[in-house]
């Protein structure tokens, strides 16, 4: 518990309906009285006057007092609901400071939470990315998260790797046994099922952070292919100047769409060839760019010349890993049906940029991508700190399955693997790790 008071507004700045000032801190009951002539009744919203330091009416709104423990910060809590007004908010922010209140940091509120056991680490990070939210999809996985669900998956695995580490550890004592005793206890079955259910969740985790971050498409191919022209299909909008003209696309441009509520952030680029323009060159720089962080690369080419020996040479060049689209646009020339195929070299969709035709299946393409299929009641709005716990518990996981025959080597694996599991939901958390997560907290939360 924290011995001083802070406060901030905790609505978005601008004029509004109702703005809200909140209040945590020890013993606030007298700091309510002060602040509006009389005494607060627990969780329970009164119509009272906001005084100034001459009992001169500031607003006239609600007041909810919520004690300790039973409140957002597991502190005592006020909070003041009054006109939306900027200028308002600000008299009654003021008030609260002349009656030995601070302002809070980014974050604050929602970190005493934290300290005070009101939250867990992975839920604290659930309420900003619950803020954040861009699409339903991504508001839901974070309520999700929010109320538990990620946490709850964590301390399943955890309490099974827990009875795991005893049974190891307990063998210790017993070096003349310990390997008929763990065949016994069927430990290696133990270990392969919480290597597969830990693969699982990180599985979960990745298509929710793609959720929270959206999935990164660009366009990619020579000039005059219909780049900007998929683009503006796709965004649904005239975002990109459409001509005949090669190289008219320079520079990066970015549009943020939905598809099934899944956020994608398309981003059309120059067209890759050799040319002497300063201009163009700079922008056929960024492209490469934009490229290697890539999610997913749309290789486009003319349906009527198809892939061609410039192609080929662009293909060379595309990073290892990111998985590539061929989309052969301009069908609408070639008077032929749109169509998906699967080969070698990646999937392949013909389609019309310019009537829209085929749009759908490259649409369901970039949803299986993005993890769409897969995506339900189960999927965590996960960070990249997240996924790196995941991904290095499990690298200990699989150490350890090499190391039956040296218990001291898998015991110390598996406790490195609950560290690192652990730091997820903040049972082991540094200071500095908390400081950066919730400085990027809005200030009323």
């Amino acid at each position: 518990m924290q011995d001083d008071v802070i406060a901030a507004v905790a609505t978005a700045p601008g004029r509004g309906g109702i703005g809200v000032v909140r209040v945590s801190g020890p013993d606030l009951a007298g700091f309510a009285q002060e602040l509006t002539g009389r005494s607060p009744k627990p969780r329970h919203a009164s119509l009272a006057n906001f005084l100034d330091a001459n009992s001169e009416p500031i607003d006239q709104g609600l007041l909810l007092y919520f004690p300790a423990p039973h409140s957002y910060t597991g502190e005592d809590v006020i909070e003041l609901q009054g006109h939306g007004g900027p200028v308002v908010m600000q008299m009654l922010l003021s008030r609260c400071l002349e009656l030995g209140a601070r302002f809070a940091e980014p974050g604050e509120f929602t970190r005493r939470a934290f300290l005070n056991d009101r939250l867990d680490l992975a839920q604290a990070e659930g309420v900003a990315d619950l803020i954040d939210a861009s699409t339903t999809a991504a508001a839901r996985s974070a309520l999700r998260s929010l109320r538990g669900g990620f946490s709850d998956a964590i301390h399943a695995w955890r309490d099974q790797l827990v009875d795991l580490r005893m049974l190891v550890e307990a063998t210790l004592d017993f070096p003349d046994e310990e390997v008929d005793f763990l065949e016994a206890a069927r430990a290696l079955a133990r270990l392969a099922s919480l290597e597969e259910a830990l693969q699982t969740l990180l599985a979960k985790a990745q298509q929710g952070s793609l959720l929270r971050r959206g999935l990164q498409v660009v366009l990619a191919g020579q000039p005059n292919v219909g780049k900007s022209s998929l683009l503006n299909r796709l965004s649904g909008e005239e975002r990109a100047i459409v001509t005949e003209v090669a190289g008219t696309t320079r520079d990066v441009l970015r549009e943020a769409i939905q598809i099934e509520g899944i956020p994608l952030h398309i981003i059309d680029t120059a067209g890759l060839r050799d040319t002497e323009d300063v201009v163009e060159k700079i922008g056929i720089e960024r492209t490469w760019r934009e490229i290697a962080s890539a999610d997913v690369v749309l290789r486009l080419v003319s349906a009527r010349q198809g892939i061609t020996s410039e192609d080929h040479v662009i293909d060379s060049r595309l990073p290892e890993g990111v998985p590539v689209i061929w989309v052969f646009n301009k069908l609408d020339l070639l008077d032929a049906p749109a169509r998906r195929e699967q080969r070698e070299d990646g999937l392949h969709i013909w389609l019309s940029a310019k009537t829209g035709q085929g749009i759908e299946l490259l649409q369901q393409a970039l949803l299986k991508i993005a993890g769409w299929e897969a995506h339900g009641e189960d999927v965590y709005l996960a960070r990249e700190r997240h996924l790196e716990a995941l991904r290095s518990a499990l690298g200990h996981v699989a150490l350890a399955h090499g190391q039956f025959e040296a218990l001291d080597l898998m015991a110390e694996e598996l406790r490195l693997a609950q560290e690192k599991v652990n730091s997820i939901t903040g049972e082991f958390g540094a200071d500095d790790l908390l400081g950066v997560i919730f400085s990027r907290f809005c200030i009323g939360k």
